[in-house]
């Protein structure tokens, strides 16, 4: 494998008051981010996601350790020299008064163009490679306070890559929008760092997507220490359950999803297949039922036939059978049988 694009080597990071002693969020980090792969930085609330960033970007100083971006001391770059190599998209909105799309993506080519904001045909055709890149060419007359949440977020996306940066870096992008836009964003994330050759890093709170569409995650714990791998390494190891499960609820790796646990949970015996087997099935533990592939005589008994439109439930207990053509149907004879 090539060199790593950004590392950190036995890093500390926390915040250091210009009085008082300093607070450390996590120690002894030991990270490596390389060209072409899409990082997913993922955790509980709280346990500092948000300071990493800050630290591997030099928005705050770290408290140990060193942060390297292409093999040299990120301290070392000078302000003009970072903001040529790394771009950053923070959940803030920012706030621009009267500016069309276009002339916010031109922000991003400022590390080139100097205060005078003198763009070359090169500048300007990196700002329409950037909107093409982000599908928001359409939009690049509109005034960005016109935009919605997930175009917004488009174009913050397309200011960064204005920049044709080596490090693309991102606090919670899929914060505020709806599960269309979060799918479309983390998409475009991956398929930008695999097409561009970029490294992308991405806090968010969006686990399942997360999964999908990493290459690696970052898992930081409660405790401050992250453990790294794809997501499948992640759960067949133990560590996503480990991260993320609490009092009464569980990772399962199965069906992979939480699950409440409770001693309260009644045994259902399911017999079915197809996705109607899988439906059924996350219907009956959402409602708090133990979903059993065998059992004894006494306990409830489901079984489905067919599948789609045409499926029909059969719940058989205590010798009586009843018919029904829904899953809502079904739990509601369930809950009136508990």
């Amino acid at each position: 494998m090539t060199s790593p694009i950004l590392s950190a080597r036995d890093l500390q990071i926390g915040f250091q008051p210009s009085r008082g002693s300093r607070t450390v969020v996590a120690r002894g980090l030991n990270l490596d981010l390389y060209a072409g792969e899409f990082v997913c930085l993922a955790g509980p609330n709280g346990v500092g996601k948000s300071t990493l960033l800050r630290t591997l970007t030099r928005l705050q100083p770290a408290l140990g350790g060193e942060v390297l971006l292409s093999g040299r001391a990120l301290h070392a770059y000078s302000n003009k020299e970072l903001a040529g190599m790394v771009s950053i998209v923070l959940t803030e909105h920012v706030q621009v008064n009267v500016m069309r799309v276009r002339e916010l993506v031109g922000l991003g080519r400022s590390p080139y163009t100097g205060i005078f904001d003198s763009r070359t045909q090169q500048d300007e055709a990196a700002v329409q490679k950037a909107l093409e890149l982000t599908d928001v060419v359409h939009l690049a007359e509109r005034f960005v306070q016109e935009l919605s949440d997930g175009e917004r977020q488009r174009v913050m996306i397309a200011r960064a890559l204005a920049q044709e940066p080596l490090l693309l870096v991102l606090d919670e992008p899929t914060a505020f929008l709806d599960l269309p836009g979060r799918i479309t964003i983390m998409h475009l994330l991956r398929d930008l760092a695999r097409g561009r050759q970029q490294a992308v890093l991405t806090s968010t709170h969006d686990l399942d997507l997360a999964m999908r569409t990493a290459d690696r995650i970052w898992l930081m714990d409660r405790n401050g220490g992250i453990s790294q791998g794809s997501p499948e390494d992640l759960v067949l190891n133990g560590e996503f359950g480990r991260t993320f499960s609490q009092l009464n609820l569980r990772y399962d790796a199965l069906t992979g999803q939480f699950e409440e646990e409770g001693d309260d949970a009644k045994p259902v015996v399911l017999r079915a297949e197809g996705l109607a087997a899988v439906w059924t099935a996350r219907a009956l533990r959402r409602a708090g039922f133990e979903v059993l592939v065998d059992g004894a005589p006494e306990l409830p008994f489901v079984e489905v036939e067919g599948q789609g439109l045409g499926a029909c439930w059969r719940l058989t207990w205590q010798g009586v059978s009843r018919e029904v053509s829904s899953i809502y149907a079904l739990l509601a004879a369930l809950l009136e049988l508990s």
